[in-house]
C-alpha cells in the first residue's frame, strides 16, 4: 500500500513539473514572438552619402523601428550592393531583397503606363508628380503594374535637364550627333528626336562614362549632379523640362503578409502618398540647391522654361512623346486614356 502511495505521489509530482514546464515553455514562446525582431533589407542604387538616403530613407527606417518599438529593423544597403539598379524591383518581388527602390525607367517596358507621367508638360516638380502618380494608382489606372509586390511609394524626382562639358545646348540643332545618357524610354525617344544618340546607363555609371568620353552629356534632374559628383566634370546646363523621372519603393508581398497585423499597420502608416511626398520634397529642395551651386560655380546656364510652346523645341518634344505613346499602344495598352488622366490629375495636384 505504501509503495503504491509513493508511486502515486511521484507520478503526480512529475505531472505537475511537466505541466509547469509546458506552461513556462508556452509563456517563453509567446514572449519570444512578441519580442521577435523582423529585419527588412532595403536595397537601392544611391550612394550612402546621397541626401535622398540620409534625409529621406534613413529617417524613414528609423521611424519604422521607433513606431514598432524595435520589432522591425530596416537595414539599408545603398550603392546597389544587394541588387543591380535595373533589377531591384524584380529582386523585391522574388524576395531576394525585402524592400527595394529603383527608377521605373531602368527596366524598359516594365512600367509603360506609369512612365506616361514622365512625358513633358505633365508636371513641374517632384511633389506634384508624386501626387499624380498616387492619384493614378489609387484610381486603378497604373496599379496593375505593381501587383507582384506590396507598394510603398511612387515618387517623382523633378524635371530633367541637359548637362554637358563645354557644349552649350540652346536649340535641338545643338544636340545633333551628341551622345546623351538617357534614364528611360521616354527621355530616349525625345533625345533621339533632336538628332542626338541616347545612351542608356544607370546613374552610378555616368561619372566614369563622362570622364572617358563615352558620352558627351547627360539628361538628369539636378539632385544627382552633386550626389554622383558630376559637378566636377560638367559646366554647361540647359534647364529644359523635357522629361520627369519616377521611382518606385516596394516591399516583398510575402514578407509583408507574414507580419502581425500591428506591424503591418506600422508599415501602412508610414507608406503611400505621404511617404512619397516626404521623399519628393527632399528631391525638390535638393534640385534647387544643386542648381544654385552650379550658378555660384560660374557654370553656363541656359533656360528654356516652356519648351512645348517654344518654336525650336516643341517639334522634337511632341514627336518623342508621340513615339512613346505609340509604342505603349502597340503593346495593347490604352496609352491615350492614361495620358489624358495624367494631365487631369496634374491639374488637381498643383504644388
Amino acid at each position: 500500500m505504501k509503495t503504491k502511495m509513493h508511486l502515486g505521489l511521484l507520478l503526480a509530482a512529475l505531472m505537475t513539473v511537466t505541466s509547469c514546464a509546458d506552461n513556462n515553455q508556452t509563456a517563453n514562446t509567446n514572449t519570444t514572438d512578441a519580442d521577435a525582431v523582423t529585419t527588412l533589407r532595403f536595397s537601392h542604387f544611391m550612394t550612402a552619402g546621397d541626401n535622398i538616403n540620409t534625409e529621406a530613407l534613413e529617417p524613414w527606417a528609423k521611424k519604422i523601428e521607433a513606431d514598432s518599438n524595435g520589432r522591425i529593423k530596416v537595414e539599408i544597403y545603398p550603392s546597389a550592393t544587394l541588387s543591380k539598379p535595373g533589377a531591384t524591383y524584380d529582386a523585391t518581388a522574388k524576395g531576394i531583397v525585402d524592400i527595394g527602390m529603383q527608377a521605373q525607367g531602368y527596366t524598359a517596358g516594365r512600367f509603360p503606363l506609369t512612365q506616361i507621367v514622365e512625358l513633358p508638360g505633365i508636371t513641374n516638380s517632384a511633389q506634384q508628380q508624386s501626387c499624380i502618380l498616387h492619384k493614378l494608382y489609387d484610381e486603378g489606372v497604373i496599379a496593375s503594374e505593381y501587383e507582384d509586390t506590396h507598394l510603398l511609394a511612387l515618387i517623382g524626382t523633378g524635371q530633367g535637364a541637359l548637362h554637358t562639358v563645354d557644349k552649350p545646348i540652346r536649340t535641338p540643332a545643338d544636340m545633333k550627333g551628341l551622345r546623351i545618357r538617357q534614364p528611360s524610354a521616354v527621355a530616349s525617344h525625345i533625345i533621339e528626336a533632336t538628332g542626338a544618340a541616347p545612351v542608356g546607363m544607370p546613374a552610378s555609371d555616368t561619372y566614369t562614362a563622362l570622364q572617358r568620353g563615352v558620352i558627351d552629356g547627360l539628361s538628369f534632374t539636378w539632385q544627382p549632379i552633386q550626389a554622383f559628383r558630376l559637378d566636377e566634370l560638367i559646366n554647361t546646363h540647359t534647364n529644359i523640362p523635357f522629361y520627369n523621372s519616377t521611382f518606385v519603393i516596394s516591399m516583398n508581398k510575402d514578407k509583408y503578409e507574414n507580419l502581425p497585423d500591428d506591424l503591418k499597420k506600422v508599415i501602412d502608416d508610414n507608406s503611400g502618398a505621404a511617404m512619397a511626398m516626404r521623399v519628393a520634397k527632399v528631391f525638390d529642395v535638393s534640385n534647387d540647391k544643386a542648381m544654385a551651386a552650379a550658378k555660384e560655380k560660374g557654370d553656363i546656364m541656359i533656360d528654356i522654361p516652356d519648351p512645348l510652346n517654344d518654336p525650336d523645341w516643341r517639334g522634337p518634344l511632341m514627336e518623342g512623346s508621340q513615339q512613346y505613346l505609340n509604342e505603349v499602344k502597340a503593346s495593347g495598352l490604352d496609352a491615350d486614356s492614361v495620358y489624358e488622366k495624367a494631365k487631369a490629375a496634374s491639374a488637381g495636384c498643383a504644388v
